[in-house]
């Protein structure tokens, strides 16, 4: 029996096979379409995937979404991809405390760029967060623990630098020990964030 080919792979021979040099919103409807057609993989694929994968290839794209990830040069890419994760409570908990992280240093640097990045990072991570509470196809537990991460990164983005005590004050409240009686493993620990300079 014939292997079916991967969505991410019919992208990327498209995208090899192109020679396009420049992916625009054009290229990224038929794309589509292509997928759609051939079928891969259960089918069609929305464009903040497309996007994420041709990034990741080396694409240049030019297609802005909530969903797809944000554009990162260097010294920004090597330091700030792949440390958004929010698959439980403790993923999630972790990314912040690395982004902040990272964000303080950026800031007490001066450097506008690299805190608007990590916002942008985070902003996606509420918004990829909140489309998976509010998805039927997904659990009913999970969608519970998405909606809590998107309220994390909700408040993060509102007060970064109330977020850490913000954080421990409701791991202690009735309501989250209710509806997390079983949280995964580290998600109670002390989040170690360096508070925002100002300035």
């Amino acid at each position: 029996m014939r292997k079916r080919t991967s969505k991410k792979q019919i992208i990327l021979d498209w995208w090899r096979a192109s020679g396009t040099g420049r992916v625009r919103t054009q290229e990224i409807r038929a794309l589509q379409a292509r997928l759609r057609q051939l079928g891969g993989s259960g089918g069609g694929a929305s464009p903040s995937y497309i996007v994420n994968v041709l990034r990741e290839a080396g694409a240049e794209v030019e297609y802005e979404d909530r969903y797809a990830d944000p554009v990162m040069v260097e010294p920004y890419a090597a330091q700030l991809k792949g440390l958004l994760h929010f698959g439980d409570l403790a993923e999630a908990e972790d990314s912040i405390r690395k982004l902040s992280a990272h964000q303080a240093a950026f800031r007490a640097a001066g450097d506008r760029v690299g805190v608007e990045l990590v916002r942008k990072i985070v902003l996606k991570g509420r918004e990829r967060a909140q489309s998976l509470a509010i998805n039927p196809r997904v659990n009913e537990e999970k969608r519970r623990e998405k909606q809590e991460i998107a309220t994390w990164f909700r408040v993060w983005l509102e007060t970064p630098d109330l977020f850490p005590d913000w954080l421990e004050l409701r791991k202690q409240s009735e309501e989250f020990r209710r509806l997390f009686s079983g949280p995964s493993e580290g998600s109670n620990s002390q989040l170690q964030i360096p508070p925002t300079p100002r300035g």
